[in-house]
């Protein structure tokens, strides 16, 4: 075996994310056993997005990097009532709902979001 295969079969055993892994996948403190599980999730809703578009609500804390699909919301609001992003804030309405399959359809402006 290479030193990097022993050294990931090394963390198998001890249930952590081997470092090759990490390396490529997002920063998590997660062990082994919960990780994975996590990886299918983001891995799966990544995958309806982009099979089937759009979904009703998007899972927040599936994101590498959710600051960036903010500014995106944010960049999309701008562009579609022509205001300057700089003048746009978040707002947050809590709703009843409780579990993103209760949501039909996309928010008419902005997202919905879950997972927080």
């Amino acid at each position: 075996l290479s030193a990097d295969l022993e050294k990931m079969y090394n963390d198998f055993l001890y249930g952590k994310v081997p470092l090759l892994w990490s390396k490529v996948g997002y920063p998590c403190l997660k062990p082994l056993s919960s990780w994975y599980p996590d990886f299918l999730a983001r891995m799966a809703f990544l995958r309806t997005w982009m099979q089937n578009g759009n979904p009703a609500s998007y899972w927040i804390s599936g994101f590498f990097f959710p600051q960036g699909f903010l500014t995106g919301v944010l960049q999309t609001h701008s562009r579609r009532f022509i205001i300057p992003i700089d003048e746009i804030t978040y707002a947050t309405h809590v709703t009843e709902w409780d579990s993103p399959d209760m949501v039909k359809e996309g928010a008419d402006i902005g997202v919905y979001i879950h997972g927080m």
